[in-house]
């Protein structure tokens, strides 16, 4: 515990553990406590780091000496909230936005301690919270609202030309061009369908509300109906390869969200990759379960032979906005992908695959759902 023992008269006496009932310095955010005389008896690591205000220094002093602070219009705020001297019931001062000398934001709440109800003052208790994360939270969602705005903009406006243009000119086209505008519609419709789904995916994944629908999932026949689709789209059936090692456990995971997880892995090899795009699906050791050896859990690794992920670049895929060099998109699929199969209780990874390309694994756990248990 960060406290501090002062040789000057009447100084106050630091608070100890079996006072506070706690270790300060354990705590993640500053943690600030004045006495009855609203003298700084605690003055943890985190508060110091936060104030850049070194323990030893706070302690002893008045807490506007030690903790100066203003809010957003320059008033100093010790002063303005009176925690000694202000009303005998209050209790408590919400979280808000203060400034510490030099103007650095923090995020400030305090707690008054009372012998009795509506006694005078016995401790003030300060919690002290950076701001930073927060403002990383800020950015991270005005970034977010930016990249799918733009990425709305330019399907919503195609369809929006294509229907006035029919709509005021049909009798002017023929039946292929019609045919054609229309077809251009319907592909702008499903862009625009999947930016919601995409958005919506990571509203449930950020606030942990994914819900999964746990049914039996036959992963070779998943993955067998995607490369299929591939084909039939025009890509080369010698193009994939697929292995699979059975026997492989039951696996019980939520259909259209492992199609998803796959659809994403599959598009990235495809579109971005070289060479052939490799599934191999195996039995495995789910992590509670790799001391022992059992295959409780199912491994899906997808690779190709394309120049791979830059090696500074692999601890931000699964990241939001990663695109990498050349990729467009929203930068969202792998975000949303690693949040699907955390969900499950699953683990994904990326490296470098044998033949020098992109390499993503991912493994799921076999558990049955709740009521079968």
């Amino acid at each position: 515990m960060t406290v501090g023992t002062s040789s000057a008269p009447g100084a106050p006496r630091p608070a100890g553990p079996a006072e506070l009932g706690i270790d300060p310095d354990q705590l993640p955010d500053g943690l600030v406590v004045a006495d009855e005389h609203g003298r700084v008896i605690c003055f943890n690591a985190a508060a110091a780091r936060i104030t850049a205000v070194p323990a030893e220094r706070a302690l002893g002093q008045r807490l506007d000496v030690a903790l100066p602070l203003e809010d957003l219009e320059g008033r100093r705020w010790w002063q303005l909230t009176d925690p000694y001297g202000g009303l005998a019931i209050r209790v408590s001062q919400p979280e808000r936005n203060l400034l510490l000398p030099g103007g650095r934001e923090v995020l400030v709440s305090a707690r008054y301690v009372r012998t009795r109800p509506t006694g005078p003052v016995h401790r003030v208790v300060v919690s002290l919270r950076d701001t930073e994360a927060r403002r990383r939270t800020e950015r991270s969602h005005a970034e977010l609202i930016a990249i799918v705005a733009h990425e709305l903009r330019s399907p919503l406006t195609s369809v929006k030309g294509f229907t006035a243009t029919l709509l005021a000119k049909w009798e002017r086209f023929t039946d292929e061009q019609k045919q054609l505008m229309l077809e251009t519609v319907d592909a702008d419709a499903d862009r625009v369908t999947r930016l919601i789904a995409e958005l919506l995916d990571i509203s449930r994944i950020d606030s942990g509300r994914l819900e999964l629908r746990r049914q039996p999932v036959d992963i070779g026949a998943a993955v067998g109906r995607h490369i299929q689709a591939y084909v039939a789209a025009g890509q080369p059936a010698d193009r994939f390869l697929l292995r699979i090692q059975q026997p492989l456990p039951d696996l019980w995971a939520d259909p259209d969200k492992v199609d998803q997880v796959l659809s994403n892995l599959l598009e990235n090899a495809v579109r971005h990759g070289e060479g052939t795009v490799t599934i191999d699906i195996t039995p495995s050791a789910s992590p509670r379960d790799r001391e022992n050896g059992e295959y409780a859990a199912t491994s899906v690794t997808v690779s190709d032979e394309g120049p791979g992920i830059p090696e500074e670049s692999m601890n931000r895929v699964f990241t939001r906005f990663w695109r990498g060099s050349k990729r467009g998109g929203t930068g969202l699929g792998l975000y949303i992908v690693k949040g699907i199969v955390e969900a499950h209780g699953g683990t994904i990874t990326v490296g470098r695959a044998p033949g020098g390309g992109a390499e993503l694994r991912f493994t799921l756990p076999v558990a049955a759902p709740a009521y079968l248990s």
